[in-house]
């Protein structure tokens, strides 16, 4: 993110933002004060703007600056491929910094990741324009047979993820280099199916009733709002609408901070049952004076280390199968289509776009829910007699 800060040596205000993968401080001559923060956050914008666009010339807004130096090396290297192409960890650099502004910091991080562990170390020093699909195909059967620290091999969706990375490069390279991408009719591999283990309305009460006080008002949300562990983690009070019961979806907190949701459909507005309610009134008079609705001692958001801390160890002591806390949701839609309550008001509280994933993912827990369990066609036949 761009910024406009303050040195503190000499109280004169600097520009901080990122170019080209590169962070980038400027400093001006101007003392901090409000008026001079709007005026450079003016600039800012611009600069930002133009980044973004692929339109900012670094030397028309800092013609003194020491990093003009930099950029000019750097464009000096990429010229040297104007015959040929750059070696994939150039590239790879290059296309990085110019679409990870679009990604949340969640997202930017995983595939950064994935770069630095996997991907760089093997087809770092080659030429993006010679790698060829049999390099990708090599490189998938390796990935296959690696194992974790836990013994394991990876996952389909986790190779998949991996592989997602490489088309996205080389369909980028292929288009600026005019080349043809290695990247074609490479389907992805087929990913096991997961059931899902949601709980019974007898273990969710086993599970509230038994777990710390300190803890219950937060598993009553979990359990019957279907929130993901990221946006109850983040939930403020802000967001908390008491007079029309609502609790309002609007960040949540991953990597430790607060960003926007997972996509725009999981902005959305959850109603209260009354357990919850309930619950969220409890809880006000624990964490009214934090901004977190469930907070620690010092104010911060509950984290995962909840998971570890206080989950697990309660499905033990319930001799409950273990399972992911992630779980909590599945338990709020199969609870609540149980309940008879519309589908599409379900997949309104889960931030679902339509109705589909709940018949497709769901449906077998709830025999009855759209009379089509046999039921009907016996009561036909048996109202014919015998054959």
């Amino acid at each position: 993110m761009a910024h406009i800060r303050e040195r503190k040596e000499t109280g004169k205000l600097y520009f901080d933002f990122i170019y080209q993968g590169v962070r980038c401080r400027e400093q001006t001559a101007l003392v901090s004060t409000p008026a001079n923060m709007k005026k450079l956050k003016k600039v800012l914008d611009r600069i930002t703007a133009e980044i973004l666009l692929a339109q900012f010339d670094y030397a028309q807004h800092f013609p003194n600056s020491k990093m003009l130096e930099k950029f000019k090396k750097k464009e000096e290297k990429l010229q040297q491929y104007i015959n040929g192409t750059p070696t994939f960890e150039d590239f790879s650099a290059i296309w990085f910094s110019e679409v990870c502004v679009t990604w949340s910091k969640s997202y930017k991080h995983t595939i950064d990741f994935i770069l630095k562990r996997r991907l760089l170390p093997y087809f770092g020093d080659k030429d993006v324009g010679q790698i060829k699909k049999a390099d990708l195909m090599l490189f998938r059967t390796q990935l296959t047979k690696v194992t974790c620290e836990k013994g394991n091999s990876f996952s389909a969706d986790y190779i998949n993820r991996h592989m997602k990375v490489l088309r996205m490069i080389f369909t980028e390279a292929a288009d600026r280099y005019d080349f043809t991408s290695p990247f074609r009719n490479i389907k992805p591999l087929k990913k096991d199916k997961k059931d899902i283990e949601p709980f019974t309305l007898e273990e969710v009460n086993s599970i509230v009733s038994t777990v710390r006080s300190d803890f219950k008002n937060y598993y009553v949300v979990r359990f019957y709002t279907g929130m993901r562990s990221g946006e109850i983690h983040g939930l403020k009070w802000r967001y908390i609408d008491f007079e029309r019961r609502l609790i309002l979806v609007r960040e949540c907190w991953l990597k430790g901070e607060s960003t926007y949701t997972k996509n725009d459909g999981s902005q959305r507005e959850i109603q209260m049952s009354q357990p919850v309610f309930d619950a969220l009134k409890r809880q006000s008079e624990i964490t009214n004076n934090t901004e977190f609705v469930f907070a620690t001692n010092i104010g911060t958001p509950l984290g995962d280390n909840v998971t570890k801390r206080v989950w697990h160890p309660l499905l033990r002591h319930l001799g409950l199968r273990a399972r992911s806390p992630y779980q909590s949701r599945h338990t709020a839609a199969t609870l609540w289509l149980a309940s008879g309550e519309n589908p599409e008001w379900i997949a309104r509280q889960m931030g679902h776009a339509n109705t589909e994933m709940l018949f497709r993912v769901y449906s077998r827990y709830v025999p009855n829910l759209t009379r089509q369990d046999g039921s009907a066609f016996e009561r036909l036949i048996n109202s014919t007699g015998d054959f």
